[in-house]
């Protein structure tokens, strides 16, 4: 039973991360195209998001100390969580991550909506989603490769979450769309055009790092056996979702942009219905990575 919850727990924080991270970058760089919409629901979105992190982090703890102390009712002795914390790398990147994501819901609370808070919340979004690094894989790997893997695990997922953010907030735009609204189409189109090199850097270091990460989980060995093991196989499912992904914004970026900027009306039942189909994808591969981070690799079997 303390299996299934670490991986709802990873799940959870996962998504609370890319919404942490994602969602106010977004906010910064699509300033000038969405700023003069006045939208609210992005701090409603980060005050949850937030939130969630907040709780899911401290269970996520005293989840993997009860797998590991043998029961629940050690695994809150103060002796038995003052060792994780103190004395494991998981232990303490769980009470940063906890930390930053109280600091995110205040922030989220107390800040007016604007490039300040952004900013702040940005930050702390870096910091969420960068600690996943040292609760998974990369951190258990030993030797030379230590802090290469280390570092590859901690750039995959900033891209991930800058990635993923930015397709939640593209996909509310499009589902609360006002009726008949130039400036809202216009804004729309912008944000789209304008997210290309963001999206295409987020792209690109995802496909380097994960490179990166294959080559110590899976190893050149074992790339053509991937079937063999539960953690292979869902690699391929993970590849298969983010090549739906990748299609998908390619026909965002060079199809539907350059429709909306001419013809809002007929672009956007294709915009709703892809967008739609890509973060579906994007939650699929969370909860794939999320029980992927319980089992034992390739490389290690």
């Amino acid at each position: 039973m303390a299996d299934v919850w670490i991986v709802v727990l990873r799940g959870l924080q996962y998504a609370a991360g890319a919404l942490l991270l994602g969602l106010p970058a977004f906010m910064l760089y699509s300033q000038q195209a969405v700023g003069p919409l006045g939208l609210r629901w992005p701090r409603q979105v980060l005050i949850w998001a937030a939130a969630a992190a907040a709780v899911a982090a401290p269970a996520a703890l005293v989840t993997q100390t009860a797998m590991m102390a043998g029961s629940l009712s050690e695994a809150v002795k103060p002796a038995t969580l003052a060792f994780m914390v103190t004395g494991m790398g998981l232990g303490q990147a769980l009470m940063v991550r906890t930390l930053a994501a109280v600091l995110a819901l205040g922030a989220a609370l107390l800040l007016r909506p604007g490039r300040p808070m952004w900013s702040v919340l940005t930050l702390l979004g870096v910091i969420v989603s960068a600690s996943f690094a040292w609760t998974g894989h990369g951190a258990a790997t030993e030797g030379a490769g230590h802090a290469a893997h280390l570092i590859s695990d901690v750039l995959h997922a900033l891209a991930a979450s800058i990635w993923i953010g930015a397709l939640a907030a593209f996909a509310v735009l499009v589902v609360r769309r006002p009726a008949e609204d130039p400036a809202w189409e216009a804004s729309v189109a912008r944000s789209l055009t304008g997210f290309a090199g963001v999206g295409a850097t987020a792209v690109g270091t995802l496909i380097v790092t994960g490179l990166i990460n294959s080559a110590f989980l899976v190893g050149p060995s074992k790339a053509l056996e991937l079937w063999t093991s539960p953690y292979g196989v869902l690699l391929m499912i993970k590849l298969v979702l983010f090549g739906l992904m990748l299609g998908l914004a390619a026909i965002h970026r060079f199809r539907l942009a350059p429709l909306m900027a001419r013809d809002a009306g007929q672009a956007l039942p294709h915009l709703k219905k892809s967008l739609t189909i890509e973060f579906a994808a994007a939650l699929g591969i969370l909860a794939v990575i999320a029980v992927m981070g319980t089992l034992p690799p390739p490389a290690a079997l």
